[in-house]
């Protein structure tokens, strides 16, 4: 019979208790710390705490933030759970909160704060989060003029790659969370792409590829992807005909 080592039974264990708990466990020792924070821990929890008969939906709103229960089978959407974002995110008179949404993977949420344009790796369950350094000198995330994307690489290190547009200039920067730094890789466009006649779409992964729509903002406008593979760090882009968006239809 082969033996397990302490380590496997400890990440047994650790990956089916609540993600609550899972933030106080870290703080007893640096071996569990280091265990929890791990990318390889935070699929696993994540995929065990993943029921799709009863998922859960974080909602942001004006003035509150909660988290509601809902069942993708029944449709029943049950009263929410007040949660506290634990950073900067209201208005400078507090009465609103100006937090968004850009991108999650594997229960981690990249917000930014419209305000301030500061980006935020946040868990809203175990109320972790760490805000990013800015790769520039001036000012950081801007909500109508960049993207950004999150992923894995093959070493299993948390990355996040941002696209910054900037008087039709362009940038491309990936942070490595393993090295708390910034890195720029080559990305080039034509100069139209890159005014704010376009609207750039933060990225979702699938399969190894992050994908970015963009789409102009003209009545019979050009729409195109852009590909990132995130093991050989190439970019691609493909056009494609005029896709739906939230304003193209209504329920009836």
């Amino acid at each position: 019979m082969v033996e397990l080592s302490t380590e496997m039974i400890l990440f047994g264990i650790l990956t089916r208790v609540p993600p609550k708990a899972v933030g106080r466990f870290k703080s007893v020792c640096k071996t569990w710390n280091a265990l929890l924070s791990g990318n390889a821990f935070v699929r696993e929890h994540c995929s065990r705490s993943a029921i799709p008969s009863n998922q859960k939906v974080l909602v942001i709103e004006n003035q509150t933030s909660s988290i509601h229960p809902i069942n993708f089978e029944t449709h029943d959407y049950e009263p929410g759970t007040s949660i506290t974002i634990p950073f900067d995110h209201r208005s400078y008179d507090n009465r609103f909160i100006v937090v968004s949404i850009l991108s999650h993977l594997n229960g981690l949420l990249c917000v930014c704060n419209k305000i301030t344009s500061d980006l935020f790796l946040w868990n809203p369950v175990t109320t972790a989060f760490k805000r990013l350094p800015p790769p520039f000198s001036n000012e950081f995330y801007k909500d109508n003029l960049d993207a950004v994307g999150l992923y894995t690489d093959t070493h299993d290190d948390f990355k996040v790659l941002y696209i910054r547009r900037r008087d039709a200039t362009l940038a491309v920067n990936v942070y490595s969370r393993s090295d708390e730094s910034w890195r720029n890789i080559h990305l080039a466009l034509p100069s139209e792409y890159l005014t704010t006649r376009f609207h750039w779409y933060s990225g979702t992964l699938c399969g190894g590829t992050l994908y970015f729509t963009v789409s102009e903002s003209v009545v019979g406008g050009s729409h195109f992807m852009i590909s990132f593979d995130v093991n050989s760090e190439q970019f691609h882009m493909k056009n494609f005909q005029r896709f739906l968006t939230m304003e193209s239809f209504i329920f009836i």
